[in-house]
């Protein structure tokens, strides 16, 4: 047992079905290498925030001869020392393998479709959370439980207000990085209302990087970047942009983001109960790629 509850490790489950008559499921798993039934009243999908991987699809991706793969299943950057590596998307696990790549001497290529929003991880850590978790908010009197609290109880309908504060301040602290950005001619945003990473991850889950040293390398051309493009197709050695641009390519890396919370739902049990459960995350404010009420 781990916290009191029954842990099942090395167990995959492969699908699952509900019975209306008898109000139970039917669960088939893999245990150990074992198939096995089982049959509980409750189901929970416990799946996390990243669902299904969004794998595109480009034209002739079937032609291409060297290793491609969606982020999640990066296998890391030692094997691919020495290869030119493009990888498509500009968001968290993009900028971490880019700037995995290039440290083990990877040539690499980022290519951003659309803007995205970049907070530095020291100045999140001063502005956002060190008025109630750090060292001077404890010397404030402010304990971990009292700043949970504190947290829990701002409404989410004004927590957008807090952000647009603290990202004029950001802007006023770190604008010779958001300079050398936008010189790099990487697209930036502050969200839809400028209200920064908080709300953006409230609201859709996507759309920004917390930057740990990988803006930099993109600020001084150590990655290098193409910015306002896509692929349009894809050939034996290389990827055709839509600005016709090529780019020479032995490894492509997919970082494209995942589906909604109930792809998990349509892959184990039915599309049908999937759109039942309806997309999962957001806050209905209206603003870019938010699926909420």
């Amino acid at each position: 047992k781990v916290m009191e509850l029954n842990y099942w490790g090395s167990t995959l489950c492969e699908r699952a079905s509900f019975d209306a008559a008898k109000q139970e499921w039917t669960v088939q798993v893999i245990r150990n290498g074992k198939p096995m039934t089982l049959r509980p009243r409750h189901l929970v999908l416990a799946t996390g925030m990243s669902s299904v991987p969004n794998m595109p699809k480009f034209p002739g991706m079937e032609k291409f001869k060297g290793d491609q793969h969606h982020s999640s299943a990066h296998p890391g950057p030692d094997r691919y020392a020495g290869k030119k590596c493009v990888v498509i998307g500009s968001n968290n696990s993009a900028h971490d393998i880019c700037a995995a790549l290039w440290e083990v001497g990877a040539d690499v290529t980022m290519v951003q479709r659309s803007s995205t929003h970049v907070a530095k991880s020291a100045t999140l850590m001063e502005l956002d959370l060190g008025p109630n978790y750090s060292e001077d908010a404890v010397a404030r009197g402010i304990d971990v439980n009292t700043a949970d609290l504190i947290v829990a109880a701002e409404p989410y309908r004004l927590k957008h207000l807090g952000g647009i504060e603290m990202v004029k301040k950001m802007k006023a602290r770190d604008a010779d990085f958001y300079a050398r950005l936008a010189n790099a001619g990487f697209m930036h945003d502050f969200g839809d209302d400028e209200s920064g990473l908080g709300m953006k991850y409230l609201r859709r889950g996507s759309g920004y990087y917390i930057d740990v040293g990988a803006s930099d390398l993109i600020a001084d051309g150590r990655v290098k970047l193409k910015s306002g493009v896509s692929f349009e197709r894809i050939q034996a050695n290389s990827v055709v942009l839509t600005d016709g641009s090529v780019l020479p390519a032995d490894v492509i890396v997919y970082a494209t983001g995942y589906g909604s919370m109930n792809g998990w739902a349509a892959r184990l049990i039915s599309q049908e109960v999937a759109d039942r459960v309806g997309k999962c995350w957001g806050l209905g404010s209206a603003t870019t790629k938010d699926p909420g009420p």
